[in-house]
């Protein structure tokens, strides 16, 4: 590669540096500092400054931003079609297996069949206003955490990947991922062609290590999310970890810097798509790519979070 390639590949379309240096998910490169957007659901009621914090986004070097049409029942892809323009470049990730259920003790429902799937893929389309959605992940929901598909809701997976690789042979989406799933249903789905994997991990939850590193043999994207774990009742937390606390207070940094940090040095197919509703946490989670972490810092982290967690 020429230098001049070389540059341009650690910017971004708008030539802002990348977040976190160049990653790859579904042959396109982006930053390895990315936007989760669920909780832009937090600004329901000031639109303007949702759509000022995506901007400020890409203008911090972030073009991967992960989203779902049950953020919000729609609110959320519809911020995002409005924030970005399609020379910004933004890798938009979405991803079905859920639909919005408003007024429920949960506000989802499982959205597993076939059909189901289509539907929520051409919902995403019209509310994110593309015409194909770079890369859509299957949720499954036949592990925890969250939801579990019950009735007619559990689903062969191969029945689920007939339909989402006929909707990529359409052209409605370019990529298959998959989200909450075992290695045992990564490996059954790799004829499909698969481009990420989304499972909750953490520095202190790290029970998907197998997976992670299936992920990197196989080249897929691996997107953690819950990235600093205490998500449910009785996780933990990496922010209460002492090492976590110690390796912040060495470096004057945050916890929460500190646990996404380790997890950018931890694996090189790792991308991260920390969620928040404020920009000063934006920027502080961008800032994480300036942490140095040293080889004796890094293995007194590695045994804080066991892989057994």
């Amino acid at each position: 590669m020429s230098g001049n390639n070389t540059r341009s590949s650690q910017l971004t379309a708008n030539g802002a540096p990348r977040a976190g240096g160049a990653g790859t998910i579904a042959d396109r490169m982006v930053s390895r500092i990315g936007y989760g957007a669920m909780q832009l659901e937090r600004l329901h009621a000031d639109r303007d400054a949702a759509i000022a914090l995506l901007r400020r986004a890409l203008e911090l070097g972030v073009d991967h931003v992960d989203t779902a049409q049950f953020y919000g029942d729609g609110f959320v892809n519809g911020l995002i079609r409005d924030a970005f323009r399609p020379e910004d470049g933004v890798v938009v990730v979405s991803k079905v297996g859920a639909d919005p259920h408003p007024g429920g003790t949960i506000p989802l429902r499982p959205a597993q069949r076939p059909e189901q799937l289509r539907a929520s893929v051409e919902d995403n389309l019209k509310t994110l206003g593309l015409d194909r959605i770079p890369v859509v992940n299957l949720r499954r929901m036949d592990t925890r955490p969250g939801l579990l598909a019950e009735g007619d809701q559990v689903v062969d997976l191969d029945d689920q990947l007939a339909v989402m690789t006929a909707l990529r042979d359409e052209g409605k989406i370019g990529a298959i991922g998959l989200s909450n799933v075992t290695p045992h249903r990564l490996r059954q789905a790799l004829p499909a062609g698969i481009a990420c994997v989304q499972n909750a991990y953490s520095l202190v939850s790290r029970g998907e290590e197998e997976m992670l590193r299936l992920c990197r043999d196989e080249r897929i994207a691996w997107v953690p999310y819950f990235p600093l774990g205490g998500a449910f009742p009785g996780w933990p937390s990496v922010t209460d970890d002492p090492a976590v606390i110690a390796a912040a207070r060495a470096r004057g940094c945050t916890p929460a810097q500190i646990g996404l940090a380790w997890l950018l040095h931890h694996s090189p197919n790792l991308l991260l798509i920390p969620g928040t509703a404020d920009a000063g946490h934006l920027e502080a989670n961008i800032a994480t790519q300036a942490i140095e972490l040293d080889a004796a810092t890094l293995a007194t982290l590695d045994a804080a979070g066991s892989p057994s967690t």
